[in-house]
């Protein structure tokens, strides 16, 4: 098939010869391509879009062969949320809420703990009530179930919802672990110690609760002062130790109480230097062992994580802190919590446990679980992602029996089928899934089948599509019947609005997104999906057929009408018969006839299915004749140099092609409006000249940049200076410099350097180390000159008072209003974030050799994410000779990454897995690079070999 442009010509070559008036049906069914060949089948490798006739390429070719069952639906295999056997069920993250997922798993293996929540008696008694209207309502009810479905339900992962929503638990919110988990054993003990069991009711302190002591001894008369306590996890710090005895022994160590701190002897009856530590008396069934990685920072008031590494063994000896020597009270590692995080606001937590039955060890990470090989705990691969920006420790080396975690927060060490009520729950939901399975693979095959269907539905109706020379047709949209081939499944209803013309009819221009078929098939089609309007041979536009022949003879005859204009042009019109035209409209009008022709011919304009017009937006926006003499009121312009006049014979020619475009005769006064607001500017610029030549006269120094004063030495004949924005002083400079250009300046505001308390944001030693870049300086003279000239929010001033002392006189600094000090740490401490933080940041590489600049490398921009991690977890960087800076600086310097000796001041860059802001590479900083010499001397070596 000829290609689309030339069947565009061909559907309109009639045109030469036929005046718009002349036209006949057989010129407009010409225009709309109906008798154009259709293509066959192998002869078009694509759809011919410009031949309404051509129906092969569309999609077809999937209809006529083998079908592929899988394309007839997306539907995912229900058995791929199926538990496979002898697995552990995983718990849904519902957004925050890892950190109960691993405290629930932990729970849910302490096998006592989970046989003592079975014999609860909350369920049983709610047995009376209809079983399939049952939900647990209560924390323990929906704990039990939630253990029960972790037991035996037929699901890969469940979700924890009804639970955490009965905690009251912001599921948006990550909370203290910790703390979380002490109030929920509390609430637990709580609801079991109402158990009419008396088995029940001390449950949780036979599992987690151990007695000891905390024993104050008198210096003076030697009285021991014991005070029980119990304790369900002993809380240890870790800030300083290497491993976790260190870690219990700095627990249980005796403290001085001396000074402000004595204490009130009894005895003594008065304050004295006392002792106190901590005496362990019994040891729980659990031990949990809460390592203090989250503790507050007192100069940023806020907490942080430690990430110091602690050594904890597989096999735990507490006997020797025991009170009692000799005991032996051995436990074993059953649980690691791990925080993998930089940060105490974010991060994600995760567990390690060991199944009690198997001595497996699987990691819990909400809905994945991972079972360890060999019967081993690992932690390598966390504390590989957990790198942290502040540490550069590598991690050390642990013992036989040992592990090293620099993210554990939590280590617990330890020395049934599911009741019948509590099954029928998990029995209940694991029909609930079989039902959801069953529904699925149901969905699946119906949609098969409807496949099927349409695709018979579809080879039927193709055959029909084809419309035969002199038989009625219909037009559908080409779009619409690859979308009906495409889809194997679902088809919207066919909608032809937009070839629409502004008479209702079928477009010209849109007949090559139409195809033509058969009525029969148009039948077929619309009775099953529905939609039209319905475009037949009686919906070919005369109208927009005539108004493109138009266009197409007014394009032809362009060129003898310019030439025409162009001669008549050079002589002058008679009086009181011209019309205005603006010149550069004059010298561009064959463009912008072939514009406005163009816009013409694309008739812009269409009926939706509502019959409402939908405009062009940039039609009123579009340039059009004789523009560039219209002003903004829609008059004529004032300026005359823009404009001359034309005879009436030339205007007559123009307005053939621009019949909207504005007209203005002879005798037309230029726009009223614009005269006025031509004089009122001239006026307002006087007044400027005026108020700028005040006001420089009268601060001239300040607008010359001389006799400033500065803090670094303060002028003698003063005690106070003033203090305004820099912006507001280059501001007014540029206007004393172009007052007929820029606007006056009006008023100083000096709140810009104020906080929302009103205070004052700088110090004076913050001014002399840089913050100056933001105010300038006034002397008390140009300041009441600033005071008259403008309007001021808020007066700020810095005084300097001298006070006489022993050791000779002192000055201070005050500023009026004084510095608000909360906000000035956070201004500083957001610079000191902003220093952190790069996005496209540039770094420098300066080659050195024997301690001499030699050459500097390109820029090496570095990103946000390349640099430190806004979620904190900073990324790695592992082979350095994938890494696109390393691979920048090799090819610079023609140095192979492993030849590379970086350093920054002094201090060599040996970590590659360190950040760029944990290493103090800030924005604009040099690296120097080195050449490795061994590599030298190699090289040396082989080339005299």
């Amino acid at each position: 098939m000829a290609p689309r442009v030339q069947l565009e010509k061909a559907a309109w070559r009639w045109v030469d010869s036929v005046r718009p008036e002349d036209i006949h049906r057989e010129h407009i069914e010409i225009a709309y391509r109906i008798c154009v060949p259709p293509c066959k089948r192998g002869a078009c490798r694509r759809n011919c879009k410009g031949n309404p006739n051509c129906l092969v390429g569309i999609g077809e070719h999937a209809w006529l062969g083998e079908i592929n069952e899988n394309s007839f639906h997306n539907i995912d295999d229900p058995n791929s949320e199926r538990r496979d056997k002898n697995t552990f069920v995983g718990l849904t993250n519902l957004g925050a809420t890892c950190y109960v997922n691993t405290f629930l798993q932990v729970w849910f293996h302490n096998l006592e703990l989970r046989r003592t929540l079975y014999l609860t008696t909350q369920i049983q008694v709610l047995t009376i009530f209809p079983f399939s209207d049952y939900e647990p309502r209560s924390i323990c009810e929906h704990l039990q179930y939630l253990f029960a479905l972790l037991q035996n339900s037929n699901r890969r992962y469940i979700d924890p919802s009804g639970l955490v929503k009965a905690l009251g638990l912001d599921t948006g919110q990550q909370q203290d672990a910790q703390e979380f988990s002490k109030l929920f054993l509390s609430l637990l003990e709580d609801t079991l110690s109402k158990q009419k069991n008396p088995n029940l009711q001390n449950v949780i302190q036979l599992q987690f609760c151990g007695q000891m002591s905390y024993v104050t001894v008198c210096n003076q008369c030697g009285r021991a002062s014991p005070l029980p306590s119990r304790y369900y996890e002993l809380e240890l710090n870790i800030q300083g130790h290497k491993n976790l005895t260190e870690c219990v022994t700095e627990f249980l160590k005796e403290e001085k109480l001396d000074g402000d701190n004595r204490y009130f002897c009894e005895s003594c009856q008065s304050k004295q230097n006392a002792t106190r530590r901590i005496k362990l008396h019994s040891l729980p069934h659990v031990l949990n062992l809460q390592l203090m990685r989250f503790i507050f920072d007192r100069q940023t008031g806020h907490k942080k994580k430690l990430n110091t590494f602690i050594s904890f063994p597989e096999q735990l000896d507490m006997g020797p802190f025991l009170e009692g020597k000799g005991i032996k009270c051995v436990y074993e590692l059953s649980a690691v919590l791990i925080h993998r995080g930089v940060s105490a606001y974010s991060g994600h937590y995760i567990a390690h446990v060991r199944d009690a039955r198997t001595s497996d060890w699987y990691k819990f990470n909400d809905e994945e679980i991972e079972k360890m090989e060999g019967k081993k705990l690992q932690l390598g691969i966390e504390e590989d992602i957990a790198e942290t920006v502040k540490s550069q420790t590598r991690k050390p080396k642990c013992s036989k029996g040992y592990h090293c975690s620099r993210n554990a927060y939590m280590l617990v060490y330890n020395p049934l089928s599911v009741p019948g009520f509590l099954q029928r729950l998990v029995d209940r939901d694991n029909r609930k899934f079989e039902e959801w399975c069953l529904e699925m693979a149901d969905m699946r095959k119906q949609s098969v089948d409807k496949g099927k269907a349409k695709h018979e539905e579809v080879k039927e109706l193709y055959e029909l599509l084809p419309a035969e020379d002199g038989q009625q047709y219909e037009f559908v949209p080409l779009e619409w019947l690859k979308k009906w081939l495409d889809d194997s499944t679902v088809t919207k209803e066919i909608d032809n609005g937009n070839f629409l013309c502004s008479h209702g009819k079928l477009h010209p221009d849109k007949v090559g997104e139409a195809k033509r078929i058969s009525v029969k098939a148009a039948e077929l089609l619309f009775d099953r999906y529905g939609g039209g309007p319905r475009l037949d041979g009686s919906t070919l536009c005369e109208e927009c057929v005539g108004q493109r022949c138009r266009v197409l003879r007014l394009k032809n005859q362009l060129a003898e009408d310019y030439k025409e204009v162009t001669n008549l042009v050079k002589g002058p019109p008679k009086s009181d018969e011209g019309y205005w035209v603006g010149k550069t409209s004059l010298r561009s009008w064959r463009q912008l006839a072939l514009e406005q022709l163009d816009e013409d011919e694309e008739e812009t304009k269409h009926i939706d299915e509502y019959g409402t017009e939908n405009q062009d937006e940039d039609e009123e926006e579009m340039k059009t004749f004789n523009e560039d003499i219209l002003c903004r009121h829609g008059g004529l312009s004032i300026l005359e140099s823009e404009r001359r006049l034309v005879t009436e014979e030339v205007w007559s020619k123009l307005r053939v092609y621009f019949p909207r475009a504005p007209q203005f005769t002879q005798l037309q006064e230029p726009c009223q409006q614009c005269l006025r607001l031509e004089r009122e500017g001239k006026e307002n610029e006087a007044l400027n000249r005026m108020m700028a030549s005040e006001q420089k006269s009268s601060l001239l120094n300040l607008f010359q940049e001389k006799n400033r004063p500065t803090l670094t030495k303060w002028p003698q004949e003063t005690d106070i200076l003033y203090i305004v924005p820099l912006f507001f002083v280059d501001e007014w400079r540029k206007f004393i410099r172009r007052p007929t250009k820029t606007t006056p300046v009006s008023s100083v505001g000096n709140s810009l350097l104020l906080c929302p308390h009103g205070g004052f944001m700088f110090t004076h030693d913050s001014m002399l180390m840089g913050d100056a870049q933001h105010i300038a300086l006034l002397w008390p003279g140009e300041w009441e000159v600033i005071s008259r000239h403008f309007l001021v929010d808020q007066p700020i001033s810095i005084c300097q008072i001298s006070q006489a002392t022993p050791n000779g006189s002192s000055v201070e600094y005050t500023t009026q209003p004084e510095l608000c000090r909360d906000c000035r740490e956070g201004f500083i401490f957001q610079q000191q974030r902003d220093m952190r933080e790069y996005a496209q940041a540039t770094v420098y590489v300066r080659k050195v050799i024997d301690d001499k600049r030699v050459s500097a490398a390109p820029e090496v921009n570095v990103s946000g994410s390349e640099a430190e991690d806004e979620r904190e977890e900073p990324v790695t960087k592992v082979d350095g000779e994938r890494d696109p800076d390393f691979s920048q600086i090799m090819h610079a310097f023609s140095v192979a990454p492993f030849d590379q000796n970086l350093s920054i001041d002094g201090r060599c860059l040996t970590d590659d897995s360190a950040t760029l802001g944990s290493l103090g590479v800030i924005p604009e900083s040099v690296i120097c690079l080195k050449v490795c010499t061994a590599f030298i001397l190699d090289l040396i070596l082989n080339l005299n070999l």
